[in-house]
């Protein structure tokens, strides 16, 4: 019968190996990355709040309800 923790101990020295030939990303990759994640959901955010403006300015106009 095999023996559990030889399969757990082969799993962990698997992931360090892997995460040993890993290319992690410099600081300024990391850092331009995120500046882009924040502007992208500023600039969604925005167009999600012009979106829902307008559609309820339409749906008030098309209701008569002001």
């Amino acid at each position: 019968m095999n023996n559990p923790f030889n399969k757990s101990r082969e799993f962990v020295t698997e992931v360090t190996t892997e995460l040993k030939r890993s290319q992690w990303p410099t600081r300024k990759d990391l850092v331009d990355s995120t500046l882009l994640v924040i502007v992208s959901m500023v600039l969604l955010g925005v167009f999600v709040s012009l979106a829902d403006l307008v559609f309820q300015k339409v749906v008030q106009m098309l209701t008569g309800s002001v």
